[in-house]
C-alpha cells in the first residue's frame, strides 16, 4: 500500500488535463479485453454481515466478464488501527474467495483516502478499469478524499461506490468520489444481497468491456444496475 503521509499530488498541468481528455473519450469504446478491477471493502466491525455476502457472490464478477475477455481482480481492505492491506491480482474467484475468508472484521476507523491513493498509484504502473467501493461509513475529511478521487478521474479510473444504511455524510462523499472519479454511486440493502451481487457484476462488465457493455448488461439486468448507467458520462 501507499504511505498514508505521502503528499497530495500537484495542481494538474495543462498536459494532465488533455491526456485525461483523450482518455476518457475512449472509455465507452475501449476493446474487449481483460480488464482489472480493484474491489476495495470496508472491514471494520460494521461490515461483516456484508463481508460475508460479498465474499459468497464475488464469483459472478468473473462469470459475468468472462465473455468480454474475463478480469483480473486486486482485493483492498483496511480495518482495525490503521491497517490496509492489498492482494495479489487475481483472475480466478475460487483465488479471491480464499483471500477474502482468510480476512476477519476487526472495530476501526475508515481509510477510503489510502484506498484511493494506493488505486493511483496501481493504475500509474498497469491500467486499472475500475475500483469498486463498498461501505457504510466515512470518517476522514471529504477534502482530502475529494482530492483523490479527482485524481482518480484524471487517470481515467472511475468509482463505483456503493453504500449501505443512510448516513447524510456517508452519502454525500460516496457520490462526490463517484462523480468527481466520472463513476457512479449506488446504495443497497444488505439484506437484499441480489443487489450487491448486481451491481458487482455490472462493475465487472464495464471493466472488460466498457461502457456500451454495461449498457447492453443493465438494459438486460434492469433494476439496481440501471441507476448507474445513467450516472456515468458519455
Amino acid at each position: 500500500m501507499t504511505d498514508s503521509k505521502q503528499p497530495l499530488s500537484k495542481r494538474s498541468s495543462q498536459s494532465e488535463v488533455d491526456t485525461f481528455l483523450k482518455r476518457a473519450s475512449s472509455l465507452s469504446n475501449r476493446p474487449q479485453g481483460r480488464g482489472r478491477l480493484v474491489f476495495a471493502m470496508d472491514a471494520t466491525a460494521s461490515r461483516e454481515l456484508t463481508w460475508s455476502q460479498a465474499s459468497s457472490i464475488q464469483g459472478e464478477m468473473f462469470a459475468r466478464s468472462a465473455a468480454l475477455g474475463g478480469l483480473e481482480v486486486q482485493l483492498v481492505y483496511y480495518r482495525g488501527f490503521a491497517e490496509c492491506r492489498a492482494s495479489r491480482w487475481t483472475n480466478n474467484s475460487l483465488d479471491l474467495l480464499a483471500l477474502m475468508g482468510a480476512v476477519s472484521c476487526i472495530a476501526g476507523r475508515t481509510q477510503i483516502e489510502r484506498v484511493l491513493k494506493h488505486t493511483a498509484t496501481e493504475t500509474e504502473a498497469k491500467r486499472i478499469d475500475a475500483l469498486v467501493f463498498v461501505g457504510d461509513a466515512m470518517e476522514e475529511g471529504l477534502d482530502s478524499v475529494a482530492h483523490q478521487a479527482a485524481r482518480l478521474g484524471l487517470l481515467g479510473v472511475p468509482i463505483f461506490a456503493f453504500h449501505e444504511g443512510s448516513d447524510p455524510r456517508t452519502i454525500r462523499a460516496f457520490s462526490e468520489m463517484a462523480k468527481l472519479s466520472n463513476g457512479a454511486c449506488c446504495q443497497f440493502d444488505s439484506n437484499s444481497p441480489q443487489q450487491l451481487s448486481d451491481l458487482l457484476a455490472a462493475v465487472a462488465v464495464y471493466a472488460s468491456g466498457g461502457q456500451e457493455a454495461l449498457k447492453a448488461f443493465s438494459t438486460k439486468q434492469g433494476g439496481v444496475t440501471q441507476r448507474l448507467i445513467h450516472q456515468l458520462k458519455e
